[in-house]
């Protein structure tokens, strides 16, 4: 495993939430690229992080899905509020989804396929220690 694609090991508390998107119109390759850059943050660290990184996975479903978390983590927790600076990214998990299969018309009748990919995002929030 190449050194980038190591994950940090933060020290971990109890799961406080979690938050999953699915059928994602990107790829997972270019989603993974992102979740290799948070994962280990604190939350509003990566969301700092995702703000700042110009890729279209990062704008619109990623900070989407870290706010759904945090959202999700504050139902769960009766009472309590939780921060952004309290909560750690542990895991997050990319698979690819399903693929929407098109043809691109060709030259002389022929026809090229196009594969519109898609993915599947977990992300889990973890309390500070």
């Amino acid at each position: 495993m190449s050194r980038a694609r190591r994950a940090r090991k933060p020290p971990l508390g109890a799961l406080a939430a979690t938050a999953k998107a699915r059928y994602l119109r990107v790829s997972a390759r270019k989603v993974r690229y992102l979740a290799d850059l948070i994962r280990g943050l604190s939350l509003a660290e990566a969301q700092q992080q995702l703000k700042a990184v110009h890729r279209p996975s990062a704008g619109v479903m990623l900070r989407r899905l870290l706010d759904s978390a945090l959202n999700n983590a504050n139902q769960a927790a009766e009472g309590r509020r939780f921060d952004a600076e309290e909560l750690i990214v542990g895991t997050i998990d990319v698979d690819a989804g399903p693929l929407m299969k098109r043809f691109q018309p060709r030259a002389m009748g022929r026809a090229a396929p196009i594969r519109k990919r898609t993915a599947h995002v977990t992300v889990k929030l973890y309390e500070s220690a």
